[in-house]
């Protein structure tokens, strides 16, 4: 059960730093800026529906698309700190993640429909962008049904904690303010940045076993 307890809690706070609810409130606003409050709610939740769905794919489809491509799991590990490692060094320094994080201009300037912002860049690659996906499926590869499900529980437990922030951004931002939203980024990226080390270290175990 501690063992249990311990893997979930170490997914589920990977997942909340790389995805950090906080932070991506204030995106949710920007891009949300001139819907109503019903569109507002309906992209919020098509926006988590999407990332938990496009996430919980490559959780389930992880080990048949290392077999495909013929990658190692220590291999993936390394590219996947280094990765990990990045966005939260961006984090730190107070920047949005580039790797993670959609060219808002770019989205404010064309038309689109609610489901289409909702979709991307909210679902892609805000919530589930590369360094959701790389978490999960790091968290999936080498375990079995077990390591699956858990991640998926805690993924969807996620999702519902962003939802929920989404629902109340305005409130949120409002009682934060600027400062306890950068507050929140960097520490979010400090556990990034320790992940993506963790992660990076395990690699080289497992590509030289006699670093163990």
């Amino acid at each position: 059960m501690n063992e249990t307890m311990t893997f979930a809690a170490a997914v589920f706070m990977s997942f909340f730093a790389v995805m950090n609810p906080i932070a991506n409130t204030t995106m949710f606003l920007t891009l949300t800026a001139d819907k109503n409050t019903l569109s507002r709610k309906k992209i919020a939740l098509n926006s988590v529906i999407v990332a938990f769905f496009i996430t919980s794919l490559f959780c389930i489809a992880g080990n048949s698309i290392f077999m495909i491509f013929g990658i190692t799991l220590p291999a993936f590990k390394m590219t996947g700190g280094v990765l990990i490692t990045l966005i939260g060094f961006e984090s730190l320094r107070g920047q949005q993640s580039k790797i993670q994080t959609p060219n808002i201009k770019a989205h404010e300037q064309s038309a689109q429909s609610d489901l289409n912002v909702a979709v991307s860049p909210l679902g892609i690659p805000l919530l589930a962008g590369p360094g959701t996906i790389t978490t999960a499926v790091n968290y999936v590869t080498g375990g079995g049904i077990f390591n699956i499900i858990i991640t998926i529980m805690c993924f969807f437990v996620l999702c519902l904690i962003t939802y929920i922030c989404f629902l109340f951004s305005k409130q949120i931002t409002k009682f934060l303010g600027q400062t306890g939203v950068n507050v929140t980024i960097r520490l979010m990226g400090l556990i990034l940045a320790v992940v993506g080390v963790e992660m990076i270290v395990t690699g080289l175990k497992g590509a030289f076993p006699f670093m163990n």
